[in-house]
């Protein structure tokens, strides 16, 4: 799932360790929509995603994220896990440009330098 929006809170980084003994953290923000009536999504990046995004407060941002509920002491909790943000400076990539005057790029050559034999013409 994706949504847009700018980053209105960086509420930190938190870290530590499972019952299992494994170390975790995870980094929370809080983004709103802008929508005509605009809504804020508290989310997380857990894990390397903590570290590999980096959001300031005021970046325009485009989330990929998934929703996952889980059960504790029969109370339903829901978190917005993302896994990608992409802001508003940052190009997405793009396939090579073909050379200037070129319609469509160039045929690829037969492996034995000629051509295909099987052609019907």
């Amino acid at each position: 799932m994706e949504l847009k929006g700018k980053i209105i809170l960086d509420l930190g980084a938190v870290s530590g360790t499972s019952k299992a003994g494994n170390n975790w953290k995870k980094h929370e923000y809080v983004l709103e929509t802008q929508e005509t009536y605009p809504k804020k999504v508290h989310f997380d990046f857990f894990g390397d995603n903590a570290d590999r995004y980096q959001l300031n407060v005021g970046d325009d941002v485009t989330l990929s994220f998934d929703i996952e509920s889980r059960e504790y002491n029969g109370r339903w909790y829901t978190s917005i896990r993302g896994w990608k943000a992409e802001t508003a400076g940052q190009q997405p990539m793009s396939a090579p440009a073909m050379p200037q005057g070129a319609d469509f790029p160039p045929a690829p050559i037969a492996p034995d330098g000629g051509s295909d034999s099987d052609l019907p013409f």
